[in-house]
């Protein structure tokens, strides 16, 4: 197989990495995130038509009836219907269906409203800023034990690249940040790091067969083993994906769309970004060799 030398182009890497990241944070920092209902708190309405429902036609409904910012999604079934009213909006579940009503022939039944507060969206914040970092910590602990600590440094690094320019790119477009999107960046977390343990794993065994040759040439041939591998996985998994996001519906786009970010952007990071930090943090064969037990040499030559 023919060696592809991917460290060759590390420097271009990190100025892209590091421009990217840039604007993500001073997205973050200027534009904030962008908070769904989930965390802002608001209203919920849930109702059934006696037949399919026409969501364009609900969500016109609500705009000129005073409800402007309202999110209609299918719930269950094609009659079930979902609506979330921002916080701002004084709303009754009654009068909303009484709107819904003189709009249309078909029958439509309240099944539930519900309030969320924004005391509740301020916990689910701080919780789920706590999960990532959890995670994060979590994964740095276990490639700490399996590889070495470098390893561990350069994973955490490719994580939290990850889920920064995930975070930057719904800040910079202005996309709701709800609940399903937390979900996707903890699945960006546990996608990435299953491919920089993949990576990591040929290095360290390419480390100890090929001990004559420079790290960054050991690099470059453990990324070019394992490139066919990311490829198909990372290729398969955007398949899925962009089906989920054209046609999954209203319910599950910011999550389908989150995922495609970062299954991208991971599979760039654990090409670049962890590799290139074991290099920056001159990773060599002596880190990782199989410490010899004290007594195994002369229990060798014991006849």
């Amino acid at each position: 197989m023919k060696q592809i030398n991917f460290m060759g182009q590390r420097r271009l890497a990190v100025i892209l990495s590091s421009v990217l990241l840039l604007v993500s944070l001073g997205s973050l920092i200027v534009n904030q995130l962008e908070w769904g209902l989930d965390f802002t708190g608001g209203t919920l309405v849930e109702v059934e038509y006696g037949d399919s429902a026409d969501l364009d036609a609900i969500r016109s409904t609500l705009e000129t009836g005073g409800y402007p910012g309202a999110l209609v999604v299918s719930f269950g079934t094609d009659r079930d219907v979902l609506i979330r009213l921002p916080a701002d909006l004084d709303a009754d579940g009654n009068e909303v269906l009484q709107a819904l009503r003189g709009s249309t022939s078909d029958s439509v039944e309240l099944r539930r409203t519900e309030f969320v507060g924004p005391q509740v969206g301020d916990e689910l914040r701080e919780q789920g800023g706590l999960a990532m970092l959890l995670a994060l910590g979590l994964v740095m602990l276990y490639i700490g034990f399996r590889f070495q600590l470098k390893f561990a440094v350069g994973a955490v690094a490719a994580l939290v690249h990850d889920v920064v320019l995930t975070l930057g790119f719904f800040s910079v477009l202005r996309l709701d940040f709800d609940l399903t999107v937390l979900a996707a960046l903890l699945a960006v977390i546990g996608y990435s790091l299953n491919d920089t343990i993949v990576v990591a794993d040929r290095i360290r065994e390419n480390f100890r067969k090929l001990r004559r040759i420079e790290p960054v040439e050991v690099i470059n041939i453990s990324l070019t083993e394992t490139l066919g591998r990311t490829l198909v996985t990372s290729l398969t998994t955007l398949l899925v994906l962009v089906a989920l996001a054209i046609f999954g519906g209203d319910m599950i786009n910011a999550f389908a769309v989150a995922l495609i970010v970062g299954v991208t952007v991971g599979t760039y990071s654990s090409i670049y970004v962890s590799a290139t930090t074991l290099l920056a943090m001159k990773v060599n064969k002596e880190d990782l060799m199989i410490p010899v037990k004290e007594g195994a040499e002369q229990d060798e030559v014991t006849p």
